[in-house]
């Protein structure tokens, strides 16, 4: 017996290739012009086939397939089994794109297994032909559909019509449910079905611990079956006698719910859980009107497909999370009885997915992540270059072919600066500036852009700290005016005068050092936090203006870092923090994967307490507080004669466990 495979070079279609060459026949697949290199790696992959695997050529979209008079007449009368597997499976593609190949590709795969005397046609066809039908669909079922709104639905569906109502040699169908990878190896050629959620689950993996709880919605059902199960059972029934005229569900007797879904693959993907999943009939106190009127209105559109495009989802995706129809499959489990082949439970295999995925085919293993990707070329100013953080950024940006441009007040600090950079052999100018002078921020920029062209990344890391308690801050207002001056102004006159350019080119990004103290405020650093607050406000909503222009703006919440900056501070010589080298990261991180927000594990669990519970919260911090005192200087004191006392072991404790934090 001979075969006839047409997307044999697909994903079910190279696994059933494989299958139907164990039974030592020759397989014959359809083969376009231009897909010649695709044919090579399935030859590639089943070597011990040899002449047994042969390409036929022709074209989907041609009546008949396109086939050869000769290739017809060479294959005719031999009783070739017909496998149509090809079709166009994009929630993103076309109406009129699987059009063509869904419908009128099977209407022309019909008239060539026609022309062949093929002794059965197999149609390879999809659950997707229920529509959104509410309730139990059987294998019986196909004019019971539901809504077929969505183009892939409709098409599925009048596809299949076209063999039950124009196919004149014997016919069999299949209905896959969301065909996965391979159970053993989780392999698999492209991102659908569930693989949508993975992206959501990954982000949620790097924001949370796993044992975090999380809140969602439980909608519509899915079905999941692995693509050795679909092309093991579709090879046993093919050569099952008397089945001619029936149709098969390849589903799993487990259907999952959305949340259930995200659970199984959360665990394998050591994610966060859903722990607590609402049904959406809690929002049905909304009329229906009003939400579906709401769903239209164009804010909310945009929301939702910058939503989506962000987790790697096209828009006809979202039909996916109201499905709720149940696929029945007895018919098919009937005929399989006693074979051995039976659908595996997704939570046996689900680790395997998520592995190839991530190894195979994360959107993001496609992208330069690498810092030379994002800053060769482009022109990068650190404010406050010359020491501490500064230095370590720019030392890390120079090295990957940025041009760096750092300022200061201190020349000698820059001059050094600039020699360290160009020993690596990387680009440095520097620039003397006094940033807390606003007409002298708008001469700096303006002479940098004259000198070297337009900024592309503006780093806002100069800075002032100052550690005194709100009551030794009552005659000192000078200290919140000269720290909002050079942790909020300046940065602010910067950023507006770059981003000028940065609007006319749609590209850029502003990067601003802030602190951990603003997502979990502490104690005598409230000039400080106030300060860096107000630039992370001014932030949010430049982020919210410029959404639409490709310019990016990202916070770093930076922990304690072992700077200049904390050098007075001997209460922290015993406290553990970062290295600059380390912070430098941060910056480095934050410029390629442009994130809003960068913080530590600390500066999130700080965030979640203070938001979930601030009482709590600042009595811990109250605690600390009162642990430490306020140095000397602090209180306009003269230092103690004996110098500085050694912290106690309680101290030393508490600096151990709130590792970044400030005290």
């Amino acid at each position: 017996m001979d075969y006839f495979v047409t997307g044999g070079t697909g994903f079910i279609g190279r696994f059933l290739v494989g299958k139907l060459l164990e039974r030592g026949s020759t397989v014959h697949v359809l083969v376009r012009d231009g897909s010649s290199a695709r044919f090579d790696q399935l030859k590639a992959r089943y070597p011990q086939a040899g002449d047994r695997l042969q390409a036929v050529n022709g074209d989907l979209s041609r009546p008949g397939l396109g086939l050869a008079p000769a290739d017809v007449q060479r294959l005719k009368g031999r009783g070739v089994h017909f496998f149509h597997c090809a079709a166009v499976y994009d929630m993103g593609a076309s109406a009129e794109s699987q059009q063509v190949a869904n419908v009128e590709g099977t209407r022309h795969a019909v008239q060539a297994a026609q022309a062949l005397g093929a002794g059965c046609l197999h149609h390879v066809s999809s659950i997707a032909v229920a529509g959104m039908y509410d309730g139990a669909f059987s294998e019986d079922m196909f004019d019971e559909a539901g809504a077929l709104d969505n183009p892939y639905f409709k098409t599925k569906h009048d596809s299949e019509a076209v063999v039950r109502k124009e196919c004149t040699v014997p016919w069999r169908i299949y209905r896959p449910a969301s065909v996965v990878g391979h159970s053993q190896t989780g392999e698999i050629d492209k991102i659908d079905g569930p693989y949508y959620a993975f992206k959501l689950l990954q982000k949620l993996r790097r924001l949370l611990p796993s044992w975090f709880p999380l809140i969602g919605l439980e909608s519509g059902r899915f079905n999941v079956v692995p693509v050795d199960y679909v092309v093991a059972a579709m090879d046993y029934l093919a050569h099952l006698p008397g089945q001619d005229g029936e149709c098969f569900h390849l589903t799993n007797p487990d259907h999952h719910s959305s949340g259930e879904l995200l659970n199984i693959f959360a665990d394998a993907a050591h994610a966060p859980r859903f722990a607590l999943r609402l049904d959406p009939k809690v929002f049905a106190f909304m009329p229906s009107g009003l939400t579906g009127m709401l769903a239209k209105l164009p804010p909310i559109k945009r929301v939702g497909a910058t939503i989506m495009r962000s987790f790697g989802m096209p828009p006809g995706a979202s039909a996916l999370f109201s499905w709720n129809t149940r696929f029945e499959s007895r018919m098919t489990r009937k005929a399989l009885k006693g074979s051995g082949i039976e659908c595996p439970k997704l939570d046996t295999y689900a680790h395997r997915l998520w592995y190839y995925w991530e190894t195979n085919l994360d959107p993001d293993l496609f992208i330069d992540n690498s810092l030379e990707g994002n800053v060769r070329g482009k022109l990068v100013i650190v404010t406050g270059g010359g020491t501490g953080i500064g230095l370590a950024a720019a030392q890390r940006l120079a090295g990957a072919g940025a041009r760096i441009v750092i300022c200061g007040r201190t020349l000698d600090k820059l001059v050094e600066a600039q020699k360290l950079i160009q020993a690596a052999g990387g680009v440095c100018h520097i620039y003397q500036a006094d940033l807390a002078d606003m007409e002298g921020c708008d001469r700096f920029i303006d002479q940098v852009q004259a000198d070297h062209g337009p900024v592309d990344i503006l780093i806002n890391n100069a800075g002032r700290s100052i550690r005194r308690a709100i009551e030794y801050s009552y005659e000192r207002f000078h200290d919140f005016e000269r720290t909002m001056q050079i942790n909020y102004y300046s940065p602010l006159r910067l950023s507006l005068r770059v981003l000028p350019g940065m609007s006319a080119r749609k590209a850029g990004h502003i990067i601003n050092i802030s602190s951990m103290g603003v997502v979990g405020p502490p104690p005598r650093f409230s000039a400080y936090i106030a300060s860096k607050s107000a630039l992370e406000g001014w932030t949010r909503c430049a982020e919210t203006e410029f959404a639409d222009r490709k310019i990016h703006f990202t916070n770093i919440n930076m922990p304690l870092v072992r700077t200049p900056m904390i050098g007075p501070t001997k209460a922290y010589d015993y406290a553990p923090t970062l290295s600059p080298e380390e912070a430098a990261e941060m910056v480095v991180d934050a410029i390629i994967h442009k994130h809003s927000r960068v913080t530590t594990d600390m500066g999130k669990f700080q965030q979640v307490w203070n938001l979930i519970h601030p009482k709590s919260y600042a009595a811990a911090m109250n605690s600390t507080f009162r642990m430490f005192e306020d140095p000397h200087e602090a209180k306009d004191k003269k230092p103690a004669l004996e110098g500085p006392k050694e912290p106690s072991s309680e101290q030393v404790a508490m600096a151990s466990l709130l590792k970044g934090v400030h005290y």
